[in-house]
């Protein structure tokens, strides 16, 4: 997506391999979203496995592996640049391996292979078998990859892919054309990766998938994510469960009611809306209606009082009129989201909008920046009605020589939401655990507070 940075995911250190035929030392990074962040640290595991080591630094490494995001043209490029980068350090050390894999090379595979012919091999997304024998290695544990997984850090959170692919045919959306059709994971396979999660420490959970409301679907004849969240439910250890991108024509009321009663799931609702008018919902064949969209998050409101509602939205798209984005940013002031992003279309190849005249990009950023300049003005009055109360937080990580520590509430999903500033620190604070912290500041995207000393 736009805006996501090259990340470096920190790593932990393992003993070199005995076999010299296989690299000492791997770099991998990630680009994109949360599933390439999964699926890095399912290769990562695998690599470790191996008796490979991991560095953080690509200028120490044998082999960089580099896995992609081809979502829309600013990823592109960032992973384009990311792959150059890497060739860079492949012409002064000769010796290194490139490899590639991933969104963008499981669509423009042959393109890249033209392109950019210095990197070693190239490879689709969720290849990891095939990666693990280019460098002459072997699946461990090949029926269930997951269960060699090696968590980015902090290790207190954990991604949970419960499907691949998409259904859905949104004129906007390349999804669909590189990770293929809807297909649900097993419940079974799934909550087996989950109690490992919480054996190794996982306290947050945070379900994903490109629309984790259609689970089931296709595997079990009927939706089934309220019977996956209720076994999750059941986990010991497992405190926060959160759900993401869930898909306007395929969220069920009784998932609001499970929400309501849950002592793990988060009151917290992502709904990615993408646009509000019904002309604009059928241009981009998101299906389902203004009005039901608006009653979801009725019922959201109404039943959980305190959800924080979450949503993306996209400007400049095809068929946009004047009276569209009036209308989208009435919407905006009349819901006031807790947390919000949007997008600038980006016209990609084989997508049913590729060819449609869209509005001039200069007035598509021009309605990106008034969009967020209310969405700013909101998330402040929201934060500053905080300030004096109490909340409970998660704490990720902790710098103590600085005094201070950084965390998120329910509300806030991390590196696409709020933080919260603990400061200062008068007695040690772990990260993964759990402080009552009294809210004393507020910015547009942070809230500041102290500790609730212990009674």
């Amino acid at each position: 997506m736009s805006g996501n940075k090259i990340k470096t995911n920190p790593i932990r250190r393992n003993k070199r391999s005995e076999n010299e035929s296989v690299p000492l030392t791997v770099h991998l990074t990630t680009l994109g979203c949360s599933k390439n962040q999964y699926d890095s640290e399912i290769l990562m595991g695998q690599l470790q496995a191996n008796g490979v080591q991991l560095t953080d630094d690509p200028l120490q490494a044998d082999t960089i592996i580099i896995n992609t995001c081809g979502f829309i043209t600013p990823a592109k490029q960032e992973s384009i640049e990311a792959i150059l980068e890497a060739g860079e350090i492949k012409k002064r050390k000769p010796n290194t391996r490139v490899l590639v894999c991933g969104c963008l090379s499981q669509r423009y595979m042959e393109d890249l292979k033209k392109d950019i012919p210095e990197v070693d091999a190239y490879f689709g997304t969720e290849d990891f078998e095939n990666i693990l024998h280019y460098l002459k290695l072997h699946p461990r544990s090949p029926e269930h990859l997951y269960e060699h997984r090696l968590l980015s850090r902090p290790a207190h959170l954990a991604y949970l892919k419960i499907s691949e692919g998409c259904n859905h045919e949104c004129a906007f959306c390349a999804i669909p054309l590189i990770r293929g059709r809807h297909r649900s994971r097993p419940q079974d396979e799934i909550l087996r990766e989950a109690e490992i999660l919480a054996e190794r420490g996982v306290k947050e959970l945070i379900v994903i998938a490109q629309d984790t409301t259609y689970y089931g679907i296709d595997l079990y004849g009927e939706q089934r994510i309220l019977p996956l969240l209720q076994e999750l439910e059941q986990i010991d250890g497992l405190r926060w469960i959160r759900l993401h991108y869930t898909y306007p024509t395929t969220f069920p009321d009784s998932l609001i009611e499970l929400m309501a009663r849950s002592e793990k799931i988060v009151h917290y609702a992502d709904l990615p809306v993408q646009h509000i008018t019904d002309s604009m919902l059928r241009v981009m064949k998101r299906g389902g209606s203004s009005r039901r969209i608006r009653q979801i998050l009725r019922n959201l409101r109404r039943q959980i009082p305190d959800v924080a509602l979450r949503t993306t939205l996209i400007v400049g798209h095809p068929g946009e009129t004047e009276s569209d984005f009036l209308q989208l940013k009435e919407f905006v002031e009349e819901i006031r989201f807790d947390r919000l992003g949007v997008f600038v279309y980006s016209p990609e190849e084989g997508t049913a909008a590729y060819r449609l005249p869209h509005p001039p990009q200069e007035v598509a950023e021009a309605r990106y920046r008034e969009i967020m300049e209310i969405q700013q003005k909101i998330s402040l009055e929201k934060n500053l009605a905080k300030v004096g109360k109490i909340y409970q937080v998660l704490i990720d990580d902790v710098f103590p020589e600085d005094g201070y520590a950084v965390g998120r509430t329910y509300a806030d999903s991390p590196e696409i939401d709020n933080e919260v500033l603990v400061e200062p620190l008068h007695r040690p604070v772990k990260p993964g655990d759990f402080y009552n912290v009294k809210m004393t500041d507020a910015m547009e995207y942070q809230l500041i507070g102290q500790l609730v000393e212990d009674e």
